[in-house]
Order: C-alpha cells, then structure tokens, then sequence
C-alpha cells in the first residue's frame, strides 16, 4: 500500500519528520551515569594504573607516530597527550583463545568483562573533549561495550556493521559474517566529522542513473556511506591477501581504518589504538597524515607492527571511498 500524506504536519508535502536516533542518544547520554546499570564485569575488581614513565619503543617523525610496548592499561593513562586524543580505535582481544603472541586470550568471563571496561575507561579518559572512540567487536561482547560507554557519559552516533563473505563454516548456526564498529562520542555536537572525505556513489546514480541526484549542487551522485559496510577489499584480511601479515590474527582490512580516520579526525590530528596488532591503525593514520600512538603487550607483535608501518606502508590508499556498494546491477535508462 502506498504511503499517505499526513496534513496534520507542518512540512512541506505533508510528511512527518521522525526524531532522530542520534538527537534520542543525546537526551539519554546525561541520564545514563545516575543509572544504576550492572553487568558481571562489575563483580570484578577495577585495574589501578600504575604511574610509571613511559617511553616509545618505536618512533618515527613526519608525522608523529609511536608505538609503546606494555598494557595499555598502564600506558595510556601515563602519555603525555593524555586528554588530547581526536579519535580512539580499538580491536581489542575477544577472548576467543587465539594465540596473541605474549597476551592470555583465554579470562573468565568476568575477569573478561572487567578488563574491558577498564581499557575502555583509560581510554575515554584519554580522549580531548571532541573526541570519538570507535570499538570493532563481535556479538558476545558488543551489548556490554555499549551499556558501559553509555554509563560513562558518551553518546552513540552509530552501531555499524562489517559485513564479510568468507565467515567460518559451522553447522550448530547460522554463519557469522559480521563484526560490530561501535562509534560513540564524548559530545555529539561537538565532535570531528568529515562527511565529504568518505561519500560513495548512491545507489540512485549507480544503479538508476537518476538525472536528479547528478544534478545536485553539492556531491553530485553520492552519498555518506550506510551503517553496514562491505564490498571490494573490505573483506576479512586472510590468504593470499597482500595486506595479509602472518603473524597476526583478525586482521582488519585498510580500508576500514580509512573510513574511520578520515571521517572521524583531521591531518594532523592524534589518533590512538590501544590493541596495535598487526599496525593497521597507525599505518593508516601515518597514509593520511595523522599522528598516531598505538600500544602493543608483546615485543614480537610490536616488531613486526612497526615494519609494516614504518617500512610497507598502506597499500590501498583511497579505496575506501569514491565507488559503488550497491548489490544491484546498473539499469539501462528508460527510453522515453
């Protein structure tokens, strides 16, 4: 049935305007610390930062980026940019019994709990009062990651999706084909955010060729990208894959962390990922001209990091934007 116009609103053409879900996480971000909001993590013991001096083990200028060696938990809270941080992006261990190098993958789930909200919180804390934090996690811990930055305050701009083809075959349950990109910030209306570095073309000029939509003023044809994300290299990083690095586990593709970065920070900016991994955040941000800091719990890991980002590079700089993610084919125009 189609949709009817209602009159009884004052817009022209006589449809409503729905409050928007970020306006709604506005309102309830300063009702959320009163709440009394308890998860198990909560039974366990808070982690006190030791106050230490930190150093970098790795170090590169032009532009800053450093890469520190220890728990993230007791350096991040010692940096010196500490509260100036633009944006924060964390892929942090899921429990899930890999191999991390120096890192025990294997907590209670409690103990699991209370470590995450603790490196969320030194986190938070670091970030300047613009600043945004995005969190890639799978579904087991994604509710909880959201319920513990709501109760310190931040808002929610979006629950976005990494949509992958190539998930692990299993017969007990649907495939999983998909990891959480929580994107929250301490105030909405204050935060960096660069729409027009990361458009894709709509689906109204790829598919349709809508003569409407190219004769915009402003972006002619495309669009901000939607909250589920796919498409060419945005698959899992595995194989034969040349961003592939060996060593590592749950590599994230580039041009996720392009997205991110370009969208949530400006050149120059600092940009901070507490779970380095396999350097894909830094080697992104060192691409786009950010400053960077990245900390990483075994030496191994962090050796073979810092040669990705300071010697390989980025290697699919820009793809990211600029293309088509639609599923349909394009449609020959309609002769009149």
């Amino acid at each position: 049935m189609a949709e009817r116009k209602n009159t009884e609103f004052n817009r022209p053409g006589g449809y409503a305007t729905p409050r928007g879900a970020t306006q709604i996480q506005r309102e309830s971000a300063a009702e959320m610390p009163a709440a009394d909001i308890r998860m198990l993590g909560d039974e366990v013991a808070a982690y006190v930062p030791a106050t230490v001096s930190v150093e970098p083990v790795h170090h590169s200028d032009q532009p800053d980026t450093r890469l520190y060696i220890g728990d993230c938990r007791d350096v991040i809270p010692n940096l010196p940019d500490h509260g100036q941080v633009d944006l924060v992006f964390a892929d942090p261990p899921f429990n899930w019994n890999v191999p991390y190098d120096e890192w025990s993958d294997g907590m209670p789930r409690a103990e699991y709990e209370r470590f995450t909200f603790d490196w969320l919180d030194v986190c938070v804390d670091a970030l300047a009062p613009h600043g945004s934090i995005w969190v890639n996690i799978p579904d087991d811990t994604a509710a909880e990651i959201v319920m513990h930055l709501k109760r310190r305050g931040l808002t929610m701009i979006n629950w976005c999706v990494w949509h992958f083809r190539f998930g692990q075959h299993r017969d007990s349950s649907f495939i999983m084909s998909k990891v959480h990109a929580l994107y929250f910030a301490k105030d909405a209306d204050n935060r960096i955010w660069n729409p027009d570095a990361i458009l894709e073309q709509s689906d109204r000029a790829s598919i349709y060729n809508d003569a409407r939509t190219q004769a915009k003023d402003h972006n002619a044809g495309m669009r901000v990208p939607m909250d589920v994300w796919y498409g060419p290299y945005w698959g899992r990083v595995q194989g034969n894959n040349k961003e592939r690095r060996s060593q590592h586990h749950n590599q994230i593709p580039e041009v996720y962390l392009e997205r991110v970065i370009r969208a949530c920070s400006n050149e120059g900016g600092l940009v901070l990922d507490p779970f380095c991994g396999s350097g894909t955040t830094s080697t992104v941000a060192k691409a786009w001209n950010r400053r960077s800091i990245t900390t990483e719990f075994g030496a191994g890991n962090a050796e073979s990091a810092w040669e990705r980002i300071s010697e390989i590079g980025m290697l699919r700089k820009g793809l990211s934007s600029g293309g088509s993610s639609a599923i349909g084919k394009p449609r020959s125009p309609k002769r009149s």
